[in-house]
Parts: structure tokens; sequence; C-alpha cells
């Protein structure tokens, strides 16, 4: 298994997120893909809450090119930031006074209209291709600590299907129905936890799942009654079949990390600096 590095929500971080990449030895200082051929994978929500959505956007569009001309590989995933945005941009024209209150629930969630703004065609096109779920190697890759995938597919390739579909579509029920099950999260969490994600893996493949989603500090306040200060790595839970990445770097100034993950679990840990202890 070649080597392979995990990031969580970005959320807008661009900073953040190029300091992280740098201290990594993913990238060089002008945003040069430097790290011949590793796997990176994004899991999803570029945009929101931080400034620089469009900016994270084009780092990882560019490093997807990049990567793969010395045979390394950048996977990005749909996180549901970029549902929200995709609903706002969707039907702001046939529904300009946002009566199904798509922009209204984008702007509640730290839309930026900078964002908008900035938005490009080729930026659009490459957001409403990305995938929601992705294999590789022993690790199966989603945004969400949620069951929904279980109902959009029974194979992988069946999800992806499903949902470039439906970013393609104009229906707005299904729009809503697919925002909504984002919230059901913690599934890995909850007393049968063990069991959503061995079905989870069963269903789509991989040993062990990352997820981004529910912030690393969220989830050990709720759930894991671990500490919360400090959270500054990712947790393994659910019988060390599931790795939280979400870092929460969108909401503390001093939060972010990015993991190289291996066939045996959490390998090596870049924290942003002061964010805590690093494995």
């Amino acid at each position: 298994m070649r080597e392979l590095w995990v990031i969580g929500d970005i959320h807008g971080s661009y900073g953040k997120l190029r300091s992280m990449l740098l201290r990594a030895g993913l990238i060089d200082f002008d945003g040069g893909w430097t790290a011949g051929d590793a796997q990176l994978v994004f899991l999803g929500d570029y945009v929101d809450r931080g400034p620089r959505g469009v900016e994270v956007i084009r780092l990882i569009r560019s490093l997807e090119v990049q990567a793969t001309e010395v045979g390394g590989q950048v996977t990005a995933l749909l996180g549901n930031h970029e549902v929200m945005f995709l609903a706002t941009l969707m039907f702001r024209h046939t529904d300009p006074a946002d009566t199904l209150g798509f922009r209204d629930y984008w702007l509640s969630n730290g839309g930026q209209d900078r964002d908008l703004a900035l938005l490009d065609p080729g930026d659009l096109a490459w957001l409403e291709a990305r995938p929601a779920l992705a294999l590789i190697g022993s690790w199966l890759m989603v945004h969400a600590d949620s069951p929904m995938y279980l109902r959009l597919g029974e194979t992988l390739e069946a999800v992806n299907a499903h949902v470039h579909t439906l970013m393609q579509g104009r229906d707005a029920n299904a729009w809503g129905t697919f925002l909504n099950a984002f919230a059901d999260r913690f599934a890995f969490a909850l007393n049968n936890g063990e069991k959503v994600a061995r079905r989870m893996l069963a269903t789509f493949g991989g040993e062990r799942l990352a997820h981004g989603h529910t912030p690393v500090y969220v989830l050990l306040d709720e759930y894991l009654h671990g500490p919360t200060l400090g959270a500054g790595a990712p947790i393994p839970y659910a019988g060390r079949l599931c790795v939280a990445m979400d870092s929460g770097m969108a909401y503390r100034d001093e939060a972010g990390f990015i993991a190289r993950l291996d066939d045996g679990g959490i390998a090596e840990v870049i924290s942003n600096p002061g964010s805590g202890p690093a494995y």
C-alpha cells in the first residue's frame, strides 16, 4: 500500500490547509505536489464557515492534476456543505425568492457569498462530479458518520452513480431529502455503532472506515466521554473500525490535523501548531 494521507473538513481554512500539507511534505511553498506516488484524500466540506472556500477548491483541483502526472492520486469526496452550496446555485434562478429555503439553509450553516461570486464554471463542474464514497486500499472513505449511504445503493458504484444523477437533476424534494439525511450522524458511536460500521464495510468494501462531518471534540464529548480540550488528532473508535477525521479547524483557531493511514490504522499525524499532541 502506497503512502495514504487523509484530511477532513476544511471549511474555507485555506491557510491552515496549505500549512499542514507543507508540514506533511505533500506540497512545496508554491503549492506544488511533492509527494510522488502518494495518495491524498479529502473527505469533503471545502466551503462555508471559513472565508476562502474557492481557494481551497482550486488548490485541490491543482493537486489532482499534478499528482496524476507523477503517479500519485488525489481523491476529493462530496460533503454536505458542497450539497448546500450546489443547491443554492441550482435553484437561485428558478426560486429567486428562496421559497424552497436552500439559500437560507446554506447561509445559516456558514455560507459565504464570496464563494458564490468567485466560483467559475470549472469549479462548479468539479464540485458536481465529486464521489460520495471511495475505497482506497483497506480503507473506506466517506464524508459523514451516517448510515444514509446504505439507503442510496447496494454497492459503492451504485451510491456514487445515484448521487451523481441527483447532482445533475432539479428535483427539489430529492435535494432536500439528501441534505436532511446528513443530520443522521453518530451512527458508529451509538449502541449498535460497531454493527453499523461492519455493515457499511461489508456492503461497500474495506476493513476500516475514515469519516469527517462530526468534529472529534464533539464526538468525544457526546458519546466517547474522552477529553475534548486539545483534541488535535484523529479518534479511532467502534472497535477501531472507524477513524474520525474532522479536526474542527473552522471552529477553533488552534485546530487542524492531517493523518497518514496504513493497514494497521493511524500511522502518523501532523497537527496544526498548538492543537495538541500528535501520534
